[in-house]
Formats: C-alpha cells, sequence, structure tokens
C-alpha cells in the first residue's frame, strides 16, 4: 500500500469530521472492539490526553515540544489537518513520512479486514496513531481528542494526565445548560486518582470534574499562570508560574494572550507528567522555534496575510483581540468560509471588532460549508462591506489583487480554507515574481 493507496482506503469509510453537525450517539463500542483485535496497543502507552473547545491543538504540539526537548521519545495524534493528513502524527519532533503513513494505515486494514469490523474515518486513523505509538515505543503519547471526550474514539486510551483547555459552544444547539453538558462530555477522559489540569477555572461547572475523582486537580490562575507578557518582534516574552517551577522571559513566537495561557498550560502539563520543574534551557529550546499550522500563522509579510482557523465564537474573539492588539492600524481584508452548526452571525459579530474595509464570503471546502450567500446576508446586516468567491482559493485572489503591501489580510471561519489559502498566496507569489 503506497500513500496514495492508503489515502483511497480511508476515504472509503465515514468521515464524521467532514459531516457531522450536532453530535449525538457517540459510542467507543467500535473503536473498542478495533484496539482489542489489535492486541490492546493502547495500554502500552503513557498518555496525556487533551481536550477542550479552543486552544487543544497549540497545547498538543507545545506540550509534546517540550517533552522532546527533555530528551523524551514523545508521539503526538491531533486533528484535523491543514496540508497534509501526515501533520496528524508527530514522532520523535518530526512528521511521520508517507512511508511510514501508508505502513500504518496498511497494518490497521489487516485487522479491519480480517475481523469484518467498519470503524469511522476518525476510528482507523486514532488506531493507526495508537498502533504507531506501540510499535516505537515512546516515552510519551500526546493525543488530542476529536469530539468531546467521554465518547470520543481517543477515549480507549487511559490518561496519566488529563487536559482541559476551555468549555466553550461547540457541538451544541446551545440550549439551556448547554455548559454543563459539554463540560460532562469532556470530563469524560478523567482518569480516576490520575491528574488533571484545567486551563480555565470553569468554576460553574468544576464539580462534573471533581466527580470524576481525578487526584490531584490543577487550576490555571490558582497553580500556575502567565504573570506577564510583553510583545516582541515575531511573538511575546512571558513569564509563566509553573507548578513546580518559575519560568522567565521565555521567547514564545505566537501571538495573543490565548497562545501565552497555552504555553502555561503546556509548561503545567509537562511538569506534572515529569513530576518536577523544567530546566529553563529546555523550556527556551522548545518554546523557541514553535510552528504551529493555522493558529495565527503568517503566510506573507508585505502584505501581511494571517490565517487562523478561527471557527466559533471564543476563538474569533480571540483572533480579533491579537489583530487589534499586535498588528499595526491599516486596511485591513477578511476572507471568510465557515461551517455548519456554528453561528455566522456569531463568528462576524466578533471578527467585525478589527474593523475590516471588505469581507470576501466564500465557500468553505467541506460538506458542512454554509453557503457563502447567507454569510453574505449577515455581513451586510452587521454593516459591512461584502464581495464573495467560490472558494477560499478565488477569495484570496481576489484579495490579493485589490490589496497593497501595507494592508492586512485575515483568511478565518474554519481549519479547512487555509490549504487552499496557502496554495493561492504561493500561487499568487510565484506569478508575481515573473513579471
Amino acid at each position: 500500500m503506497n500513500f496514495r493507496e492508503a489515502l483511497q482506503y480511508l476515504d472509503r469509510f465515514i468521515n464524521r469530521e467532514a459531516t457531522a453537525g450536532r453530535i449525538h450517539g457517540l459510542s467507543l463500542a467500535a473503536m473498542s472492539e478495533l484496539v482489542e483485535c489489535m492486541g490492546e496497543p493502547h495500554k502500552d502507552l503513557r498518555t496525556i490526553h487533551v481536550t477542550g473547545t479552543n486552544g487543544k491543538g497549540s497545547v498538543v504540539s507545545m506540550t509534546e515540544s517540550l517533552l522532546s526537548s527533555k530528551g523524551l521519545r514523545v508521539g503526538s495524534y491531533m486533528s484535523p489537518h491543514v496540508d497534509t493528513i501526515r501533520e496528524r502524527f508527530t514522532l520523535a519532533g518530526s512528521q511521520i513520512t508517507e512511508e511510514i503513513f501508508s505502513e500504518i494505515i496498511f497494518d490497521v486494514s489487516q485487522y479491519v479486514e480480517s475481523h469484518e469490523l467498519e470503524p469511522s474515518y476518525f476510528e482507523l486513523l486514532t488506531a493507526a496513531a495508537i498502533l504507531l505509538f506501540s510499535n516505537e515505543g515512546v516515552d510519551a503519547a500526546v493525543v488530542e481528542v476529536g469530539i468531546l471526550g467521554r465518547f470520543d474514539a481517543t477515549n480507549v486510551l487511559e490518561g496519566e494526565v488529563a487536559v482541559i483547555t476551555n468549555i466553550g459552544k461547540d457541538h451544541t444547539d446551545g440550549s439551556e445548560g448547554w455548559r454543563r453538558s459539554i463540560a460532562a462530555e469532556k470530563a469524560g477522559i478523567i482518569v480516576k486518582g490520575k491528574p488533571l489540569l484545567l486551563g480555565n477555572p470553569e468554576e460553574d461547572v468544576f464539580d462534573l470534574f471533581e466527580v470524576e475523582n481525578p487526584d490531584p486537580i490543577f487550576q490555571y490562575g490558582k497553580d500556575f499562570s502567565v504573570e506577564d507578557s510583553l510583545p516582541a518582534v515575531g511573538g511575546q516574552v512571558i513569564n509563566v508560574k509553573g507548578i513546580f517551577g518559575q519560568y522567565e522571559e521565555i521567547f514564545l513566537p505566537l501571538y495573543g494572550n490565548r497562545q501565552a495561557e497555552n504555553a502555561a498550560l503546556s509548561l503545567a502539563t509537562a511538569e506534572v507528567f515529569l513530576e518536577g520543574p523544567i530546566p529553563e534551557e529546555v523550556v527556551e529550546s522548545a518554546f523557541g522555534e514553535l510552528v504551529i499550522p493555522g493558529r495565527l500563522e503568517i503566510l506573507s509579510r508585505r502584505p501581511v496575510i494571517l490565517v487562523d482557523g478561527a471557527h466559533n465564537k471564543d476563538s474569533a474573539n480571540h483572533l480579533a483581540e491579537t489583530i487589534n492588539d499586535v498588528f499595526p492600524e491599516s486596511r485591513r481584508i477578511l476572507i471568510l468560509g465557515t461551517l455548519e452548526p456554528h453561528s455566522p452571525e456569531e463568528i462576524i459579530t466578533e471578527l467585525k471588532t478589527i474593523s475590516p474595509e471588505l469581507v470576501i464570503v466564500c465557500a468553505a471546502p467541506s460538506p458542512r460549508a454554509i453557503n457563502p450567500n447567507e454569510l453574505e446576508k449577515v455581513a451586510m446586516r452587521l454593516g459591512l462591506e461584502v464581495e464573495r468567491a467560490e472558494n477560499p482559493y478565488e477569495a484570496t485572489l481576489k484579495a490579493l489583487r485589490i490589496g497593497d503591501e501595507e494592508d492586512l489580510i485575515v483568511a478565518a471561519g474554519s481549519f479547512y480554507n487555509i490549504s487552499e489559502v496557502r496554495r493561492a498566496v504561493e500561487d499568487f507569489q510565484h506569478t508575481t515574481s515573473e513579471i
């Protein structure tokens, strides 16, 4: 099985990431059956299990980098991917190769076919990650939950450490009691007697975490925190109070208060896993070269082209807050393609605060894409100037043709947009360099 054949094999299975809206009827039965027939490789792993509405991908990346820089052999598993499916898997600090990906998908396919199983696309990928990390004998597996927690495919793992970044309004219709409902599902990753780290105090739902009997519980603002953050070229310099140590003047090549908070949560998580402080030179090395695709990622400097997977109210608020804090006043052009079931009105209301001169709406490349006509109506109702494009690629080219070198172009609304935006920027730069 080569890389193309591995992708074709995966495409035979239902992809709930692409088709799901609100999530009902989830079960661990299929995933449990799959890992059982594989010989229960999940039981070989010491796992850091990360859930939350926003920030969990960043926390996984940062924690993986910290543990790798400390000398551990680490595997990480995240979703969704931006440019290639291989982004979901890292081993010893590097994205896995096409050859390794193909081999591990082939191995999982043999179990599926011989036992006549019917897993989902995400269950297959999760099984591949577990088998890969078990085969490689990693010292730690840092794993991001796909959806919610309790019945997510990754929850066959019994985490050595559970991390909940925050509780936000995703995978819910927003009806009364939604926060407690979401928190209860995310609490499902907690293992009795094992540590839990909370990226927000979450006092209104704290009892739902306590009832799962983690031991101990560490909370942001109480047990660890960002004490100071100063803007710097290419990011920020932060001071962090950890659980076991104090970390001063650490350069973080990422923008925004939320990323500073994610860094503090990651540091605390690594400390708990290692059961002690982390040498400052390890932290500096781990954070100094961080690149997290699709999280306030800058693709170009003239003009500044910034892409972010902001896809809900909270992440859109963070993106807008960071843009207004960090980037100079200039003409701003917003490219937006969003997915159901997220409210376009909530997202656009938050992003309106960056004062875009123009919003270019488009259809995100997903079956769940919200029609650009609807996005246009919402944006116009909110008093914004709007144009339409067929897809993120065409929207980006339109923005680049309209804009000049002093502008800020922001693409947001879904991680699924980013690959097309990146391709458009590369094609535009290649074309203009030849003129």
